[in-house]
């Protein structure tokens, strides 16, 4: 079908692709222009949609074929060229004609963006920092305290003044010059002091007060507020303490234990089992900063050309569907996400946008390891990876497995190979 393709690319320019369609794919090309424009047409002495294709050249002439019939066949035809010129299209070509002579073969020129070269550097055996996986007993300690304090019971406390970590129960009417103003106001409302959830100084200003005390509290709401006609003024809360609630820990023992873990008797067995977790996620959080660091200097150290719009517009389209995904199985559509944030499709994308080109270079410095390495993959890896697969998406493997084909599972399982190569060779210093 195409035959004769010619490709030439400038550095850091998108390729020219020049390719001819011979007389029988044009003929193809015709009769299928033909037949589809014959249904309409209106000819003296025939019926409608009946007129011969012989009637038809005399009347319209064959060239008024031509665009249906090369929209026809280019398709089939672009891609036997790409075929031929062996190159890796990454959107979508703008086609000129550069000549449609009757009895000739039309040649067609495609300005096709493509995947940029990458001349790899050092992958292998780099320097990254030296991680800290040690888990010490001032770390059990800590973990211990943070599941006390959410143990913790509010008992009323009946002398003395609030302190930062009570828990207040209060009214409140808030003015601006005078004026009440929506959301200003609330009865029998409970503040824990110092969680910093009310307009910054409040909180401070009822610390040393006790029950009963009526408060005025004087803040001005901050520059960015978020309703705009309270930004920046200055407000009075006439503010009324009714309880004051402190927080009771319960005693770190066995009992405690059992509470937080009901698989322990025990506080040293609760004890070894935060042990053990805090020594897996410290182990997982430096094999993870090994891996970003030593992917990231493989991709410094390599030359890439020029990474066309197309590429970065594809990577950010994909960052949006995936973040939007995830917020869907959450039960938050799209329109309600915009709602809840206060913005549009158009920030997020530029929010995805900032990091495509370091994406888009990690995704080709991994694909070029895949190649350097000659990396093979299994059918064993295979099965492996749809299992994952189908466990993570609490799908059926069978459906898992029909929706991916071998060259889909080869190149995701090739990439991980190549990273877990860059990060076990690369040495801790």
């Amino acid at each position: 079908m195409a035959s004769q393709a010619k490709w030439s690319k400038e550095k850091d320019q998108d390729g020219e692709l020049v390719f001819e369609i011979d007389q029988d794919t044009i003929k193809q090309g015709l009769d299928t222009a033909f037949k589809k424009v014959r249904k309409n047409l209106n000819v003296p002495g025939f019926r409608k949609g009946k007129v011969p294709r012989q009637m038809f050249d005399q009347v319209y002439g064959e060239e008024a074929l031509y665009q249906d019939a090369l929209n026809a066949i280019l398709p089939t035809a672009y891609a036997t060229a790409v075929e031929e010129a062996q190159i890796k299209p990454v959107g979508q070509p703008t086609v000129s004609i550069e000549s449609m002579e009757k009895d000739q073969p039309w040649s067609i020129k495609a300005t096709v963006p493509v995947e940029p070269e990458v001349k790899l550097g050092e992958y292998k055996n780099l320097e990254v920092k030296k991680q800290n996986t040690e888990v010490t007993s001032k770390d059990v300690q800590d973990e211990l305290e943070r599941l006390q304090k959410q143990q913790a019971e509010l008992v009323l406390k009946e002398d003395g003044a609030a302190q930062e970590g009570d828990t207040v129960v209060i009214d409140y009417k808030g003015t601006v010059d005078g004026q009440a103003f929506d959301g200003g106001s609330a009865d029998n409302y409970s503040l824990e002091l110092g969680s910093k959830t009310f307009i910054p100084g409040f909180e401070d200003q009822l610390i040393g007060h006790q029950s009963g005390d009526e408060v005025d509290v004087e803040v001005t709401f901050p520059k960015d507020y978020q309703a705009k006609e309270l930004a920046g003024k200055k407000a009075h809360f006439a503010t009324k303490i009714h309880e004051i609630k402190t927080k009771e820990l319960p005693k770190l023992d066995d009992d405690f234990a059992k509470d937080v873990d009901e698989d322990v008797d025990s506080l040293d067995e609760l004890k070894q089992k935060i042990q053990d977790r805090l020594q897996t996620e410290r182990k997982q959080a430096a094999d993870d900063a090994i891996e970003t660091e030593a992917v990231q200097k493989a991709v410094d150290n390599a030359t890439f050309e020029k990474i066309p719009q197309a590429m970065l517009d594809t990577d950010v389209q994909n960052q949006v569907e995936q973040y939007l995904g995830n917020m869907q199985r959450q039960g938050i559509n799209p329109k309600m996400y915009y709602q809840i944030t206060n913005t549009t499709e158009a920030d997020l994308r530029k929010q995805f946008m900032d990091g495509s080109q370091n994406r888009v270079k990690t995704s080709l410095l991994l694909e070029a390891v895949v190649q350097a390495e000659d990396i093979k993959v299994t059918a064993e890896e295979r099965d492996a990876e749809v299992k994952d697969l189908a466990n993570d998406y609490q799908m059926d493997e069978k459906a898992v497995r029909n929706a991916l084909d071998d060259s889909m599972l080869d190149h995701d399982i090739g990439i991980k190979k190549a990273i877990d190569l860059i990060k076990e060779s690369a040495v801790q210093k």
